[in-house]
């Protein structure tokens, strides 16, 4: 009886709560409700919240950026905010707002061609735009300007960096155009995640973008974690790490830095970035969205709190908190974002992202009118003053797991370049080579032919490093049988002004009995 009066109490407070920030809920239970009505002026308000809080904790993070890896940002260190501070980027440092203008690429596909729109469209946009990439998404560029179409563009075998965190940091325009609908944001999340990701590199944007969408329904943060949680496989990895924290949040309820804690010892393995293997750097998506949940759980609902625990966590650490940012933007609205840090967006709010033709301004219009497209496709209503959202019951997409029976398991340094003919052996069953290609000429692509243990695996085309279309790692090949292997390369195009360069090969093996542990 106790336990009956306590739940009509809860359920009580719920309506109470969404009905106060202008939502009406028709739904009992703990589960997302059936149907959400909301004002246009509200759904406009959480769609703004929602680019905006990315925006702000995107530059909040900017000045530790990969300065603390695989460590926190300790409590002494100052985390700065002032008027001027989103400002400063947009006139010094563009370019941090990748965050940003690469999902504006996804959302202008949808602008141009509607909701329909095929894959391709949003693989060939991305990859011809003129921003700057880096780990999964680079290598994708370069699989797609060499007529490797998603999904094989993301897929780990042709995608050394498939885990890393890329599409995670990309995919909040899913969740933001699909207020109560996360299972529609799991069907966007699939046409465009995987250009560039897959496995638990494409978890991190379902996930993403399905709290966004969540966020449309609920105030609270625990639960918009954990319902965002089931749209991801239970078997999977980055489903068992969420789970962790969420159970480590419930252990050590006021202490964040003992659940980081735990998340290190058991989850800050980067088995796949050729990059993060071997060293402190990690930006692979399962322990990042760690962090983003670390800071959300730990954060409570509050603005300023929430932004400045993901970003303590270290690592990515301007990419966590502008997700973080970004959902309790949507959360909150952004009428109640706390005016301390809308502030600085005031000066820049029709100013152009670079290398896109949206502002802010531009993309709260554009998105919103996109959220109210989705809501007509899944059976929701649109009215003169209000929006009736059909809402979505989260359903686990496809299980996925990339770089499965491969771990790393030595790091080769070749260190020199190429003299027409380089022999390298090794003893695994995988192996990324890394390196890069220099040249007087900038649109000189060396051409390698490359054998392994005597079979001929064709020529691999390598653009000079600093060219937009560059491929990220020299060679990989995954799913060889676990013993002595030989690849060779010979230089079919030498140029006396090129230099093509290997640095380390980063060899995989069967995982041992400790390794997976």
């Amino acid at each position: 009886m106790i336990k009956n009066r306590l739940l009509i109490c809860f359920f009580v407070l719920v309506y109470v709560a969404h009905s106060a920030s202008g939502l009406t809920l028709n739904d009992e239970g703990a589960n997302i409700p059936h149907k959400l009505t909301m004002s246009k002026s509200t759904l406009l308000d959480k769609v703004k919240g929602g680019w905006a809080g990315k925006t702000i904790g995107c530059t909040y993070g900017g000045p530790v950026e990969f300065l603390y890896n695989g460590t926190m940002v300790q409590d002494y260190v100052p985390l700065k905010w002032n008027d001027e501070s989103v400002k400063w980027y947009y006139d010094n440092f563009p370019g941090l707002y990748d965050d940003v203008y690469v999902n504006l690429t996804f959302v202008d596909v949808f602008d141009r061609l509607g909701l329909n729109a095929p894959a391709d469209s949003f693989a060939i946009a991305f990859a011809h735009a003129s921003y700057p990439l880096w780990h999964a998404n680079q290598v994708a560029r370069n699989n797609v300007l060499n007529g490797i179409m998603p999904p094989a563009s993301g897929n780990w075998l042709n995608n050394p960096h498939a885990d890393d965190i890329d599409f995670q940091i990309e995919s909040d325009f899913a969740g933001i155009m699909s207020p109560g609908m996360p299972n529609a944001s799991s069907a966007i999340a699939d046409k465009v995640g995987h250009i560039m990701n897959y496995g638990n590199g494409w978890y991190g944007g379902v996930f993403v973008a399905a709290m966004l969408s969540i966020a449309y329904t609920s105030d609270d943060v625990e639960y918009i974690v954990s319902q965002a949680l089931k749209t991801i496989p239970a078997k999977s990895t980055f489903y068992q790490c969420i789970s962790d924290v969420i159970k480590w949040h419930k252990l050590y309820p006021s202490d964040w830095k003992q659940t980081w804690f735990e998340c290190q010892k058991k989850w800050s393995n980067d088995i796949g970035c050729p990059d993060g293997v071997f060293v402190p750097l990690d930006i692979d998506a399962l322990i990042n969205s760690a962090y983003v949940a670390i800071g959300l759980l730990y954060g409570g609902g509050d603005f300023a709190k929430s932004l400045e625990i993901s970003t303590r966590c270290g690592q990515d650490a301007d990419c966590n908190p502008s997700t973080v940012g970004g959902i309790l933007g949507v959360m909150l609205g952004y009428s109640k974002i706390p005016e301390v840090w809308k502030k600085p967006l005031l000066g820049v709010g029709d100013r152009m992202f670079s290398h896109s033709n949206f502002s802010l301004n531009k993309t709260y219009s554009v998105s919103y009118k996109q959220a109210l497209d989705v809501i007509s496709a899944n059976g929701g209503k649109v009215t003169a003053n209000n929006v009736e959202i059909k809402c979505q019951t989260p359903v686990a997409v496809k299980y996925e797991q990339a770089f499965e029976g491969h771990f790393p398991k030595d790091k080769l340094s070749i260190g020199k370049a190429l003299d027409k003919v380089l022999d390298v052996a090794f003893t695994g069953k995988g192996v990324v080579f890394k390196g890069y290609v220099q040249c007087s000429d900038n649109n000189y692509i060396a051409e390698l032919g490359v054998m392994v243990d005597g079979k001929d695996m064709g020529v691999i085309k390598l653009p000079v490093s600093t060219q937009d279309s560059r491929k990220v790692d020299l060679y990989w090949i995954y799913q060889l049988k676990d013993e002595m292997h030989k690849v060779s390369f010979k230089w079919l195009n030498p140029n006396p002004n090129a230099q093509v360069y290997f640095g380390d090969a980063i060899i995989y093996a069967e995982p041992s009995v400790i390794d997976q542990f």
